[in-house]
C-alpha cells in the first residue's frame, strides 16, 4: 500500500516502485537462473521494435513517431539497487514457503544490479518509424539486459503510441494550433509521459503545468464552466463572470461561451466584454466552444464576431476531438461557411484545437505492440552467436544478430524504404537489393539513379552506462518529426487506409535469418 501514515515508509515504497524493481517478477527469476548457471555476464544484444501500426478501427496509422528515449535514459542512469529492494526480494516466497531468491544471488544483485555496463543505440525521439525496425538496441551483460526489459518497454511503448496519435491530430488540423489537455483522464502519473509525447508528436502547448514547466514550454488554459456557474449562482450571471475574467486577464481573455446558450447568450455576452476591453486598449484573444455541433457553431460564432469587428478573434474547439473528428469539422466548415458569408480559409486559420482524453489514451488502440527480443548472445569463447525466435506467423520471426538500420530516399527525395542489415554492412547510394522480411523470395532492386540518399538511423547514446550523445529536447524532437513527415509520401500520411511503407532486409541478413530458421527446424 503506497499511502501510509508513516511518510518515510510511504516514500520508501514509492522509490521501490519506481526504481530497479520497476519490472516484472519473471525478469528477476530469469536473472537468478543466469547467475546460477554462470551465464549472467555473457554479452548479449536485445532489440526493441513494434510489430504493427496502431489501428483505431475507422482509421489507421501509416507511420509512428518514436518517443520516450529521454526519460528512459534518465531512469537507467539513476536506478540502483537499494536496501528496500533487497528487503522486498528477501520477503518473497515460493509455493512451498522457501525463499524465491537466494542470499548468494541477492548479495550479487546488491553490487551488480544496475546498468553501468549497458550500451544503447537508438533512433532519436521525434523521428518517423515503422514496424519491425529496431528503435533501440541494447548491448549488455545478459543479466543487465534482462533487468532492463520491462522498464524499457514501459518507457518507450506508451510515449510512442501517444506521439503517433498527436502527430495524426496535428496533421488533421492542417498546421493549426493543438493544445493537449488530457491530464484528468490520463492513466495516473502517465499523464506526464503523455504530455511530453504529445508535445513531441505535434501539440504546441499543454494544460499540464508541471510537465510544461519541466520541459520549458509555457502551459496554456482558460477557464471552466464551473467559473461561469459560480457567478450565475452568487454574482448575477454569465456576463458578470466574463467581466470578472476579463478584469483579471485583460490581455489573455479567451471565454468559454456554451454554459447557457452559445449563440443566444455566450457569444453576445463575450462580444460585450470584448468591446469593453477594446475601449480600454486591450485585444481579446477569442472564445472556446466545448459542446454541440462544433463546425456549425464555429461558423456562426465567426459570423457574429466578424460583424462586431472581431474578425481576428480565435475560436478554440474542444469536446472529444481526435484526428478524424477534426478532419470532419474542417470539411464541414469548408462546405458550410460560405452559406453564412464566412470565408472558410480565414476561419480555419483562426481555429485552436483542444484535444484531451482521445489523445492521451490513444482512443481506438490503447497499446503499442512493442517487443524486446534477444538477437545475439556470446558463447563460452566470447563469440557472438545470433539468436532466433521462430513462429508459425512469418512476420513474427525475429531478425537475428547485431544490426544497423538505414533509410533509403528516392530520387525525388522522399523516404521509400527502411533497410535493416547486419551491423558491419554499409549500404550506399549505388544499386541496392531489398528483400521482404517475411518472404525471402520477394524483393526489389533499386538502381543508383533511383536513390538520392542512404541515411543511418541509429545513434550511439549510452556507452558503459554513461550518456555519450545529446538526447536533445522536445523542440529538437519536434523538428525531427516535421522534417521526416515532409519527406514521407502523402499516401503513407493518410488518416484512413494509408499506403504501405516498405521495410526490407539486406540479402545477407535475410540469408542468415532463414538459415537459422532452417537449422532449428531440422
Amino acid at each position: 500500500m503506497l499511502f501510509r501514515s508513516d511518510k518515510h515508509t510511504a516514500n520508501v515504497v514509492l522509490v521501490t516502485a519506481q526504481g530497479i524493481l520497476f519490472t516484472d517478477h519473471y525478469q528477476l527469476t530469469m536473472i537468478q537462473l543466469y547467475h546460477r548457471f554462470g551465464i549472467h555476464d555473457r554479452t548479449s544484444q536485445f532489440d526493441y521494435f513494434f510489430r504493427s501500426y496502431p489501428d483505431y478501427g475507422e482509421h489507421q496509422a501509416g507511420y509512428c513517431i518514436v518517443a520516450g528515449l529521454g526519460p528512459l535514459v534518465e531512469w537507467m542512469t539513476e536506478a540502483e539497487v537499494t536496501d528496500a529492494d533487497i528487503a522486498a526480494l528477501t520477503d518473497l516466497r515460493g509455493r512451498t514457503g522457501a525463499n524465491t531468491f537466494s542470499d548468494v544471488f541477492l548479495d550479487w544483485l546488491r553490487s551488480n544490479g544496475g546498468f553501468t555496463d549497458v550500451n544503447l543505440r537508438a533512433i532519436p525521439e521525434g523521428r518517423v518509424v515503422h514496424p519491425n525496425v529496431p528503435l533501440a538496441i541494447i548491448e549488455a551483460p545478459l543479466a543487465a539486459a534482462q533487468l532492463l526489459e520491462t522498464s524499457l518497454l514501459n518507457h518507450l511503448n506508451f510515449p510512442t503510441l501517444i506521439a503517433t496519435k498527436a502527430s495524426r491530430v496535428a496533421e488533421a488540423t492542417g498546421g493549426g494550433t493543438v493544445l493537449e489537455f488530457g491530464m484528468r483522464r490520463a492513466p495516473g502519473w502517465a499523464a506526464n509521459a503523455a504530455t511530453r509525447a504529445s508535445l513531441i508528436g505535434g501539440a504546441q502547448f499543454s494544460s499540464n503545468m508541471g510537465m510544461s514547466a519541466q520541459l520549458g514550454v509555457p502551459s496554456k488554459g482558460t477557464h471552466a464552466h464551473s467559473m461561469v456557474q459560480a457567478f450565475i449562482a452568487i454574482a448575477g450571471g454569465e456576463l458578470e463572470a466574463f467581466r470578472a475574467y476579463a478584469e483579471v486577464y485583460p490581455d489573455d481573455c479567451l471565454l468559454l461561451v456554451d454554459t447557457i446558450d452559445t449563440l443566444e447568450s455566450g457569444i453576445p455576452n463575450a462580444i460585450k466584454v470584448f468591446e469593453e476591453l477594446k475601449s480600454k486598449g486591450h485585444r481579446p484573444v477569442g472564445i472556446r466552444l466545448d459542446s454541440g455541433d462544433l463546425a456549425h457553431l464555429a461558423i456562426r460564432s465567426a459570423q457574429m464576431l466578424e460583424e462586431a469587428g472581431f474578425e481576428e478573434a480565435a475560436i478554440a474547439l474542444s469536446s472529444q476531438l481526435d484526428e478524424l473528428t477534426i478532419f470532419q469539422i474542417r470539411t464541414q466548415i469548408i462546405d458550410e461557411a460560405p452559406n453564412w458569408g464566412v470565408d472558410p480559409g480565414a476561419l480555419l486559420s483562426r481555429l485552436i484545437y483542444g484535444v484531451g482524453s482521445r489523445m492521451v489514451t490513444s482512443d481506438g488502440d490503447p497499446s503499442l505492440d512493442g517487443v524486446y527480443k534477444t538477437v545475439s548472445v556470446h558463447d563460452a569463447d566470447g563469440l557472438g552467436q545470433p539468436a532466433i525466435k521462430i513462429s508459425d506467423t512469418p512476420a513474427k520471426v525475429v531478425n537475428p544478430g547485431p544490426k544497423g538500420v538505414w533509410r533509403i530516399y528516392s530520387s525525388r527525395g522522399t523516404a521509400t524504404a527502411d533497410l535493416i542489415g547486419l551491423a558491419d554492412e554499409a549500404p550506399t547510394v549505388g544499386p541496392l537489393s531489398l528483400v521482404h522480411p517475411s518472404h525471402p523470395s520477394v524483393g526489389r532492386q533499386l538502381e543508383a539513379t533511383e536513390v538520392s540518399e542512404v541515411e543511418p538511423l541509429l545513434v550511439d547514446f549510452v556507452r558503459k552506462g554513461s550518456v555519450i550523445a545529446d538526447l536533445g529536447n522536445v523542440e529538437e524532437a519536434r523538428a525531427r518529426r516535421k522534417a521526416d513527415l515532409a519527406r514521407l509520401d502523402a499516401g503513407v500520411r493518410r488518416l484512413v487506409n494509408p499506403h504501405t511503407y516498405h521495410v526490407s532486409l539486406t540479402p545477407r541478413l535475410s540469408e542468415l535469418k532463414w538459415r537459422l530458421v532452417s537449422d532449428l527446424a531440422n
